[in-house]
């Protein structure tokens, strides 16, 4: 046995006192080709120390042979030390024939350091210079789905499934390839490949794509099935609870959903967003006081949130509490782009106070973008008809007779006026 492979084999054993002596007597009498394994073999194995002293050795013997260079900017980048991996590739001229690791071992480093871009050029030119090497379309393709630029990806995950590569480097292509169609919104391409994958095989992320998926192709059974067994083997993936509580709702079983909801809640405390939709649905259930407390929560961990706003003000005029809806949505109607719902509940609010004045500037407000809803034009109507406001009376009638065309009521009150 060479002193490599000894040192290899007391590695392996645990005896690093005898290893380091070994490694040592290597360093000094085996051939370079032995010792250019070993480094490799110290490499994967993370002593890092170790194989770098075997790659400077052979640098120095052999300072033409650029892959030491990138093998050493390889170990410098593992290291955190980007400057000296930046200083190693730098010295591969794009005429070596280890140019194109240069440049895939560059954009590993550029990509760490989150320069996506420089990243994406070192790649396209790898490619551009070994087009049929399937790790630089892997590379890319990996890229361009952490940069979530999904619709990139594809092409290059397509390429390597249909010359036969389904996997490199532990990554199923076939589940990447659809989770890449989910994300960019093409979910029947997404399924094709989603649903070749065994459940058991799924990791949780993959889980929740397909989950989310079939949620997407209104197959909401089999949506619910997948997030609920996610939810059972890992409750703590928070990202499911607002979709599955979703499913339920459409599927009408609200009382599940509120549930799911609530243990939703029980991890992701501070998500204001489930907190609304929870409320949502404890309204759709008749359980006012309920909704009333989560929306409160809501607004109060995030009081820029104008979803919780509206919810809380459409619940405080449906139960006509008047000064509490005023008190809550003034100060969010200050803005110049104010959401209309609030023009319209303020405009109902101060009717029912007798602020005639104030009721009318809300309506006014309001007015433009409700010119379809009946529910805001009818009692706008009747409003603006007390204000002595003709011109705007006929003008709602009209625009309330196109929406609900058969209201003898309101058709006699438009002759009434034209008269």
């Amino acid at each position: 046995m060479s002193y490599a492979e000894t040192a290899l084999d007391l590695l392996e054993k645990g005896q690093l006192e005898e290893f380091k002596k070994q490694y040592a007597l290597s360093l000094r009498h085996d051939d370079d080709d032995t010792l250019f394994s070993l480094a490799e073999e110290l490499y994967s194995l993370g002593f890092l120390n170790q194989s770098r002293r075997i790659y400077e050795k052979l640098l120095k013997k052999y300072p033409t042979e650029d892959e030491l260079r990138t093998n050493l900017a390889d170990i410098a980048i593992d290291e955190d030390k980007n400057d000296e991996a930046l200083e190693y590739l730098n010295e591969v001229s794009p005429d070596s024939s280890a140019y194109v690791q240069a440049l895939m071992v560059a954009a590993d480093l550029y990509q760490t350091q989150e320069l996506f871009e420089v990243s994406e050029q070192k790649l396209l030119t790898a490619k551009k210079l070994a087009p049929d090497e399937s790790v630089i379309t892997f590379a890319l393709a990996e890229l361009y789905f952490t940069m979530r630029e999904f619709r990139k990806a594809i092409p290059l995950y397509l390429e390597l499934i249909t010359a036969g590569t389904t996997e490199l480097s532990r990554v199923n292509l076939v589940e990447r390839l659809g989770v890449a169609y989910a994300n960019a919104g093409r979910f029947e391409q997404a399924i094709g490949y989603l649903k070749q994958i065994h459940t058991g095989d799924m990791t949780p992320d993959v889980k929740f794509e397909t989950a989310f998926t079939y949620l997407q192709l209104k197959d909401r059974p089999t949506a619910i099935r997948l997030f609920g067994e996610l939810k059972d083997s890992d409750a703590h993936y928070t990202s499911l609870y607002p979709y599955l509580g979703q499913a339920l709702e459409e599927e009408n079983r609200l009382a599940e959903a509120l549930t799911t909801l609530q243990e939703g809640l029980g991890v992701d405390q501070y998500n204001e967003k489930l907190w609304l939709q929870a409320a949502h649905v404890a309204t759709k259930l008749d359980d006012e006081d309920l909704a009333e407390k989560y929306l409160k929560k809501g607004h109060e961990l995030d009081s820029d949130d104008l979803g919780a706003v509206i919810q809380l003000s459409n619940l405080y005029v449906k139960q006509e509490r008047w000064d509490e809806n005023e008190d809550l949505v003034k100060p969010y109607v200050k803005a110049e782009d104010a959401d209309p719902q609030l023009y319209w509940n303020l405009a109902v609010t101060a009717e029912h106070q007798e602020a005639y004045d104030l009721a009318r500037k809300y309506y006014d407000a309001a007015q433009p973008f409700f010119m379809d809803q009946a529910d805001f034009l009818k009692p706008a109507i009747y409003f603006y008809r007390e204000e002595g406001a003709s011109e705007t009376v006929v003008k709602l009638l009209q625009a309330y007779l196109q929406v609900v065309p058969d209201d003898a009521e309101m058709a006699l009150m438009l002759e009434g006026y034209q008269d």
